[in-house]
């Protein structure tokens, strides 16, 4: 029995090979059949294509490994989180609630659309893939065989090879029994119009409905964010005055030079006789020691001794702008012969230390918060386009969580998806 099998598939082999290479003629068949295999091929070709883009459809990346998020509900938890933030007292931030919401059901209207779909329409045609069509082609794939044997028979017959007519006519009707049944699964899967097209019309149907309860939850939407926007238009506007430094409890730095009280720098300020003379105002002195730090003098006259002074001195009095400054070494500020060194440093307005600047040291500012990422464990070569390949120790900056075990993240200007297990969470992503 194994050799008479193995017998037939050389004679297939022999036919097959001569009808290729050496042009000899097989059976032809009528040109229905070949209309009915022209067809089949066609519907073959049809439901794989139709599968493979009615899940496109669906989800824009079927072969993910992850289920895709809608993206209804991504920009609805979006307008939610901050909508909240912003507080109820917000009509922007009332409308962006109800705009999340309205999202929000039209997620789950397209994920009722998606089960819809794949029960009603994409599960019979995977059916119709496993069982009908791998029947029909297999009886076209045992005609072909046994009519290669047939031919291959009949054409050593005529060439004088030991085939006897019993051989003939055994493979004879081997071949019209695969002819009949091979006609009749074609004839069937063509002629199934009735089931095919009621799978379209719940195809058809699905869309619809998912389009008509989008359409009425953007109507109800649309109709209550005109009556906020009403609403905002008819709210009077309050007054607004902005708050000073007094009224928030907060001493001014203006305070201690104009109060007259003693500073930091050895009271100048808060002297009754400034260091101008008896002749200037406190308010006048108040503004020339301002006017000391943005025009500041020329350099400070060197002393040799705690009691003389060099001739630079001579210049300093002889500044025109600074009319508060001392006219004579008999000043207070500048009699070297009457006051130490220590008192020098205390009552010079040019030797005292400045003012601490208002500008934060860039050393002392805090740093910023770094955005959400992690640092990749092992290596990931993507499997699917909508993955994203990376490198062991790479930093990944994460944008989403889009399951339990799935992140999508960007790298080097690289956009994907890629698995937890992968990474290790640096900076974790924020909770909504």
């Amino acid at each position: 029995m194994a050799f008479a099998g193995l017998k037939k598939q050389i004679n297939k082999a022999n036919q097959y090979v001569t009808e290729k290479m050496g042009g000899a003629e097989g059976t032809k068949l009528d040109m229905d059949f070949m209309d009915m295999e022209r067809k089949t091929d066609v519907t073959v070709e049809l439901v794989e294509e139709l599968q493979t883009k009615t899940k496109e459809f669906l989800q824009p990346n079927p072969t993910a490994r992850a289920k895709m998020i809608a993206p209804e509900g991504i920009l609805a938890d979006c307008m939610l989180l901050y909508g909240k933030k912003l507080g109820e007292d917000s009509v922007f931030a009332t409308g962006l609630v109800e705009f999340g919401d309205a999202l929000k059901q039209m997620a789950d209207v397209k994920y009722s659309l998606d089960d819809n779909i794949k029960q009603n329409f994409l599960e019979p045609l995977h059916h119709l893939q496993t069982k009908d069509l791998k029947e029909v082609m297999h009886h076209r794939k045992k005609l072909q065989g046994r009519r290669l044997d047939f031919d291959c028979k009949r054409r050593r017959q005529a060439k004088g090879s030991h085939i006897t007519d019993d051989e003939i006519r055994g493979a004879e009707e081997k071949f019209a029994e695969s002819l009949q049944l091979a006609q009749m699964g074609m004839y069937h899967l063509l002629e199934n119009d009735i089931e095919q097209m009621s799978q379209l019309v719940t195809f058809a149907e699905a869309l619809y409905d998912y389009h008509s309860q989008c359409a009425d939850i953007l109507k109800v939407l649309t109709e209550t964010l005109a009556q906020k926007r009403e609403e905002a238009e008819g709210r009077p506007k309050a007054d607004f005055v902005p708050k000073t430094l007094a009224d928030l409890n907060i001493e001014s730095s203006m305070t201690g030079l104009e109060g007259g009280g003693a500073n930091r720098n050895g009271g100048i300020i808060g002297s009754g006789n400034g260091y101008g003379g008896g002749g200037h105002s406190l308010q006048n002195s108040s503004y020339d020691w301002l006017n000391a730090w943005n025009n500041p003098p020329p350099r400070i006259p060197s002393v040799s001794s705690y009691g003389t002074a060099t001739s630079t001195s001579a210049n300093i009095t002889k500044n025109p702008t600074s009319t508060a400054r001392p006219t004579s070494n008999s000043n207070k500020f500048y009699n070297f012969n009457s006051h130490s060194k220590t008192n020098i440093q205390l009552n010079d307005p040019w030797t005292a230390s400045p003012l601490p600047s208002p500008m934060r040291s860039p050393a002392k500012t805090p740093a910023q918060n770094r955005a959400p990422c992690c640092t990749a464990l092992y290596d990931f070569e993507p499997e699917n386009p909508n993955e994203l390949g990376f490198k062991e120790n790479d930093t990944i900056q994460l944008l989403n969580k889009v399951d339990e075990n799935w992140y999508e993240g960007s790298i080097n200007g690289r956009t994907g998806y890629f698995p937890q297990s992968y990474v290790q969470i640096v900076v974790p992503l924020p909770e909504n």
